[in-house]
């Protein structure tokens, strides 16, 4: 049995207040708060261990160096890869699809060759995406979305267009949809297909297996998995990480500099250009060992139970409308939704007043809420700390907004 009251003891943000209430925080989709472990272990290091890793042989620099490499493999065993090597350490979600975008894309694709994406890509898994077609002259197709959403028909599309690439969201953050990613990898590799796997939304909700899934490159955020911001991961099969040119170029990444040519280093250091983000690396480090004493399956379940309360409680407010699938086995942490007559934003802004933080506008997601007939949502986003009674006082804060407006 799960203790939640001990869980949320461990995340000190949960006790503060916001505006005379108790901070009620249902915005995980954009960044999940962090755990004390977490926080103590970047201030540990920076106490007792800064220093530059791979460079010096003081004790320092090899402590430093230790640590940092230790989270590359705590990393690696928690997605299921097969060696650390397959690691790259990024900026986030959108910097690794970035990586692939300029690396594996300039080098792989031609024009004329086909991208296929879905109509519920994040920005960061559509734009990249845009400019090297652009470029290199390519075309983007994209996989439809149901009025129910779920991508419509996902295996014929990919049979049709016989994409070069496929990249495709594990879960959406808008619809909260889990996309069936073993069965489309299985059906790209059929016809030619690399694949990409935005994993921004499953990793800290989901377990996730990369070599059982088969994908090429899966790509994560270390803030939206209790990790600190401006840390995010590349796993790529370590043939694809030989054969591809560096993104960046400096320091760390080489082997030899020559002045007017380079030997670059292995990967993943190929890719790690310059002085990474020691102390992100080293607390999202702390962040897998957290996730990982919980257990991936428990907190599934804990979220699943969760996400079913919420759409029960939402399904009764009258003139509110829930996007996206309604089996909760079907859905990850996250449910966006209308309420008649009030925009999202001025629906955020009288929950705030009552401490409940939930996300308004298009979540990075705009072609999406085209799709859907609307221009922006309110979406309320779940971690394994919330509870039941917070959804209660999100369903009475929006009955008090239908007041305020009169809805």
């Amino acid at each position: 049995m799960v203790d939640l009251t001990k869980i949320r003891a461990d995340f000190p943000i949960l006790s503060r207040k916001v505006n005379g209430h108790p901070l009620v925080y249902l915005d995980n989709a954009a960044t999940t708060q962090k755990p004390k472990s977490v926080i103590e272990t970047i201030s540990n290091y920076y106490e007792t261990l800064n220093a530059n890793v791979h460079r010096g042989v003081h004790r320092l620099a090899e402590e430093a160096t230790a640590k940092y490499e230790d989270s590359r493999k705590k990393v690696a065993k928690f997605i299921g890869a097969s060696s650390p090597r397959e690691i790259v350490f990024t900026r986030g979600t959108t910097e690794a699809i970035n990586l692939v975008a300029y690396s594996w894309g300039e080098a792989n694709l031609k024009a004329g060759d086909t991208i296929l994406l879905t109509i519920m890509e994040h920005h960061s898994n559509l734009v990249p995406w845009q400019l090297l077609a652009q470029r290199k002259g390519l075309h983007l197709d994209f996989i439809p979305v149901t009025k129910a959403g779920y991508l419509k028909d996902p295996e014929r599309m990919i049979r049709k267009f016989r994409p070069k690439l496929l990249a495709f969201v594990q879960v959406s953050n808008v619809l909260g949809t889990i996309n069936p990613a073993q069965d489309l990898i299985r059906v790209a590799h059929e016809v030619g297909a690399t694949v990409l796997v935005d994993g921004a939304q499953a990793v800290s909700h989901l377990p996730v297996r990369v070599k059982e899934l088969d994908c090429d490159f899966y790509a994560f955020s270390g803030h939206k998995m209790l990790g600190p911001t401006g840390i995010g991961v590349l796993f790529s099969k370590t043939a694809l990480l030989e054969e591809m040119p560096p993104f960046l170029g400096g320091g760390e990444m080489i082997k030899e500099v020559f002045l007017r040519e380079s030997r670059y280093a292995e990967p993943p250091y190929k890719f790690e250009a310059g002085t990474p983000d020691i102390a992100g690396v080293v607390g999202l480090g702390a962040a897998v060992e957290y996730l990982s004493g919980l257990g991936m399956e428990v907190i599934r379940q804990l979220e699943e139970e969760l996400v079913s309360y919420a759409e029960a409680r939402l399904a009764k407010v009258k003139g509110l409308m829930i996007y996206g699938p309604r089996r909760p086995a079907d859905r990850g942490g996250v449910i966006a939704f209308n309420v008649e007559g009030i925009h999202p934003h001025d629906l955020a802004t009288v929950l705030d007043q009552d401490g409940i933080a939930i996300r308004s506008g298009n979540h990075c997601a705009m072609p999406l809420h085209e799709r859907l007939g609307v221009v922006a949502s309110a979406r309320a986003s779940f971690a394994l700390y919330n509870t039941k009674e917070e959804i209660d006082l999100l369903v009475e804060g929006i009955e008090r907004a239908k007041k305020v407006f009169k809805r």
